[in-house]
């Protein structure tokens, strides 16, 4: 199987300004200059963390999804963040994963953040996703999702890396880091996670610390308080070297949600 190449694009996003968010992933996907197999952006990349969805809400054919497809198009790699969709008179914290032949898969945010009032405003997903890329398996989650292993958990290795955008506030970034840690353990696979920097329209601080780790908790990137475009591949056999050695997911409990 084939490494995996991944950039990771932490920004300071414009407040509730779609057109100038995507301005802004515009040039910085530009400057990618090396292939990559995957390209990541923050949640609600488009506007921020945001309750005004009846305002800024887009559908399917929206400007946001059409940007996602031809950037992964161009690119020829697949391209995901979530937007704020319109959906039969409901709205939905959706990342849109596009792959350069146009197909489209989506994953609606399953835990919504009360404290914030997104349980008011969005409707929870129901279903996981898993995605196929040149061999590896992915399973994209948002935010606030990470806080739960049982939606996370990787039952016989379904999964071979888990992806967390989101919107993490400074407030709580060792909660952030810790988790993310503690997914990659339990469920022996990488984990990656892009956040955004900067202060948003409600006055939170983010510092971003997007991150990337490895099957074992080894951190293989991190970065806080500035925007920062990173590529990195990842090994197959640093990941299945380490399930053959250390099969703690041949004992792992069957429940399921």
């Amino acid at each position: 199987m084939p490494d995996l190449t991944i950039a990771l694009i932490q920004a300071n996003l414009f407040w509730e300004d779609i057109d100038a968010n995507l301005a802004l992933f515009e040039e910085t996907v530009t400057q990618l200059s090396e292939p990559t197999d995957l390209i990541l952006l923050p949640e609600m990349f488009t506007t921020g963390f945001t309750m005004n969805a009846e305002r800024l809400a887009q559908s399917m054919d929206g400007s946001a999804v059409r940007w996602i497809r031809e950037k992964a198009s161009q690119k020829k790699a697949d391209v995901a963040g979530s937007i704020i969709f319109r959906e039969k008179g409901r709205y939905f914290n959706r990342l849109v994963w596009a792959k350069p032949d146009g197909n489209l898969f989506t994953y609606d945010k399953r835990h919504l953040f009360r404290m914030a009032g997104e349980d008011r405003v969005y409707s929870a997903g129901e279903k996981r996703l898993t995605i196929p890329l040149n061999g590896w398996k992915i399973r994209p989650f948002i935010c606030y999702d990470l806080r739960f292993p049982v939606w996370c958990r990787n039952r016989r290795n379904t999964y071979d890396m888990s992806v967390f955008v989101a919107s993490w506030p400074h407030a709580r970034s060792e909660h952030w880091k810790t988790l993310l840690a503690a997914r990659a353990v339990e469920n022996q696979c990488y984990v990656v996670g892009v956040n955004r920097v900067g202060k948003d329209g409600n006055g939170l601080l983010f510092s971003g610390n997007s991150t990337i780790i490895d099957p074992k908790g080894n951190v293989l990137f991190e970065k806080a308080d500035e925007p920062v475009i990173v590529t990195q591949t990842l090994s197959w056999k640093a990941l299945t070297t380490y399930r053959n050695e250390f099969p703690a997911w041949m004992d792992a409990d069957h429940d399921s949600i």
